[in-house]
């Protein structure tokens, strides 16, 4: 325990539930608003391109303020944090609803600006709350659980943004849409209410003269962060993808949503049944079977041209990511000492983010030459050959036994 930290969060059934809800609350305005603003977008005849740009800025604010939000959740805790996140999430999604009353340039650049600030304003609450989780746990069993549980909140957060923001966009406009969304994160502000303050450690992560490289030289980081990059680029990919294969079908934004809901739902079963099933997985044996099912299903996903069909490789597809995100937090839990493990969380976070900003472009540039289709295709076998890596990852078990 790092100096400083006298006691560890509660780790009691309400607490669990109040960060769930305050993961839900903030990740879901976000993913309604990336399902919501590229079909906006596209119905007013912006291009692929736009769309990639704009997905990219998401993730672009977050890849520069990760290690500063870390950080701020190593000095501040749970609280201060959390409330900031809340705060800049609700004025991004003013600024979506501010998009609605305007046209050309300004639209697009208030939706650039609503990304940038609903993407900043969950990764800061992400980074906390997994930060809080982190330090809760017993054990690695108690950790695998954990984190089990609050990978069911992005999930969820994947169900209520998109189809609740589908189905009031058909019923009443993007307007009313993004104010549906503008009250998710007052849920989050409400939740915390429930979480104990606990001491805090001391600013040591500051101090060091190293700093983020010396975590970089922990045996196996640098690798698991390579195959979290590229098990979070098929997330990417499917996001941007979806909708634009939607659209050249003729869905309705109910109907992408749903896509995505299933998804998202597929990856929450998933995530419910894990803590049950974890002590009987090995790590490694988990991760490569999920980067060779996941090339296979994108395989088959450009091949689906009906609504039932593109759900069902959805389904398939969220079995494959959904079973690994609990794995890969619970060895890098291990690969690095716990007074630095929210800033291990924020470097992990800066990848993520760093991907999703980069590769929407690069996506919308290939989707605009080759075709949606295509680039599945190209992702998924990019991933299938990248199997090889997690021959060679460390267990969280042999991790732990060499710290």
């Amino acid at each position: 325990m790092a100096e400083g930290e006298h006691h560890r969060p509660d780790t009691s059934a309400r607490v669990l539930i109040a960060l769930v809800i305050g993961q839900l609350g903030l990740h879901s305005a976000m993913a309604g608003l990336r399902m919501a603003s590229p079909l906006q977008l596209l119905r007013e005849g912006y291009s692929e391109w736009n769309v990639g740009l704009l997905l990219a800025l998401f993730a672009a604010a977050p890849v520069v303020m990760a290690m500063h939000a870390g950080r701020m959740a190593d000095r501040h805790g749970y609280h201060r944090p959390v409330r900031l996140a809340v705060l800049i999430s609700a004025g991004g999604m003013v600024m979506a609803v501010a998009s609605t009353f305007v046209a050309g340039p300004l639209r697009f650049a208030a939706l650039a600006i609503a990304g940038m600030a609903t993407g900043t304003g969950a990764n800061l609450g992400m980074l906390t709350i997994q930060r809080t989780a982190g330090l809760a746990a017993r054990d690695n069993a108690e950790r695998v659980r954990l984190f089990s549980w609050l990978g069911v909140a992005p999930s969820f957060s994947n169900v209520i943004g998109p189809v609740s923001a589908g189905f009031v966009i058909d019923a009443a406009g993007f307007r009313w849409a993004y104010l549906l969304l503008l009250l998710m994160p007052l849920a989050t502000l409400v939740s915390a209410r429930s979480v104990p303050h606990v001491a805090l450690a001391a600013r040591a992560v500051e101090t060091r003269s190293n700093g983020t490289r010396d975590l970089l030289r922990a045996p196996g980081l640098k690798r698991l962060l390579f195959v979290n990059w590229m098990l979070a680029m098929c997330w990417d990919v499917h996001s941007f993808a979806v909708p634009i294969l939607g659209h050249e079908r003729g869905f309705s934004a109910t109907t992408i949503g749903l896509v995505l809901g299933t998804f998202t739902l597929s990856v929450s079963a998933v995530r419910l049944v894990l803590p049950a099933l974890a002590h009987r997985l090995r790590e490694r044996t988990v991760i490569r079977g999920a980067m060779l099912g996941t090339a296979v299903v994108f395989a088959g996903y450009p091949l689906a041209t009906s609504p039932w069909a593109m759900g069902s490789c959805a389904v398939l597809l969220g079995i494959t990511l959904g079973v690994v995100q609990p794995m890969i937090m619970s060895t890098l839990h291990h690969l690095t000492p716990d007074n630095r493990h929210g800033e291990t969380l924020a470097v992990r976070s800066m990848a993520m983010n760093l991907s999703s900003t980069l590769m929407p472009i690069v996506f919308g540039a290939a989707g605009s030459v080759v075709g949606a289709a295509l680039l599945f295709w190209i992702v998924g076998a990019g991933v299938g050959a990248g199997s090889w890596v997690a021959r060679r990852l460390r267990t969280a078990e042999a991790a732990g036994s060499a710290r």
